[in-house]
């Protein structure tokens, strides 16, 4: 006879067995143009640069055009269309270029950097850091960067580029506190000027405090960069996306309010010469490694 406490008995049993047994929800096509910093390839020529990055299966490359960089700024006329050049040829593009740009100047060569960028089809750059002096007062310092950010932001205007302003952390830098470069955006659609927002970074900074700063930045957010670390004493130092501090509940965030921006991932923490094929092969075990986890946080297919 199959009593009350039975029959619920039973299906308590069942609907477990279907819980284990039923098929995982599939995962959502990528809605984000996907790409990678490519710092620790420098000395690797643009054809290879290319090759890694279809070899990854990214959309694109974020890539240092600026001092010390793949290519100089003064060389930038000459060098970017090669380097573009080999993107192309593998269906790739330059999803951000990452500048030594925070002003108009001869110096920063900021014209013919960000007007050759734009004509090869570069649609963002990432601008360089501007830095605090911390014997004088903090506000006035803001306010100091105005105008050359106004006329760099009416420069990008005129030559059909956005710039976007990475969060750095450190106890000198714009940014590192999020709400200083975030109130001059206010001024600006996002259009004309967005940040790039790195949870690295930010979690460095704010600890566990960092959905406030995703969440103030979420209107102005051109760009997000995924890197990771760890504690070493009282310095941060890079390691494998996934084994360290960074929470993956930021790649939740992003889904849940529709992002549909660029994604960078920073493998910042890898060192060594690229020419050596031991090092090579460490970093291409690095890029499926970060780029595995990136792909289950954001719940990619």
């Amino acid at each position: 006879m199959t009593t009350r406490r039975s029959f619920l008995h039973q299906a308590t049993l069942l609907a477990g067995s279907l819980a284990v047994t039923a098929p995982a929800i599939a995962a959502k096509p990528k809605a984000n143009k996907l790409c990678f910093f490519t710092k620790h390839l420098q000395g690797l020529p643009f054809d290879d640069i290319a090759a890694l990055a279809v070899e990854m299966g990214v959309d694109g490359v974020e890539s240092p055009i600026r001092p010390k960089g793949h290519i100089e700024p003064e060389q930038v006329e000459v060098e970017l269309p090669k380097y573009m050049e080999a993107l192309k040829k593998q269906n790739l593009e330059m999803t951000i270029l990452t500048s030594g740009i925070n002003e108009v100047s001869k110096e920063q060569h900021t014209e013919a950097v960000l007007r050759t960028a734009a004509k090869l089809g570069v649609k963002r750059f990432r601008m360089l850091y501007y830095k605090y002096d911390l014997k004088k007062p903090i506000w006035p310092q803001l306010q100091e960067v105005k105008p050359r950010l106004k006329d760099l932001i009416q420069l990008c205007q005129e030559i059909g580029i956005q710039p976007i302003f990475q969060n750095h952390s450190g106890k000198d830098y714009f940014g590192a506190p999020i709400w200083d470069i975030y109130s001059l955006m206010q001024e600006y659609t996002p259009a004309q000027f967005s940040f790039c927002y790195d949870i690295y970074h930010a979690t460095v900074e704010g600890g566990s405090q960092w959905p406030l700063s995703a969440a103030l930045t979420a209107d102005h957010c051109g760009a997000v960069y995924f890197k990771d670390f760890k504690w070493e004493g009282r310095k941060a130092e890079g390691c494998p996306l996934g084994q360290g501090q960074v929470d993956p509940a930021f790649a939740k965030m992003l889904t849940q309010r529709g992002y549909a921006g660029p994604v960078s991932l920073h493998v910042e923490y890898l060192k060594g010469d690229v020419k050596d094929p031991a090092v090579m092969k460490e970093f291409r075990e690095a890029h499926v490694r970060d780029l595995k986890v990136l792909k289950e946080w954001m719940d990619w297919a």
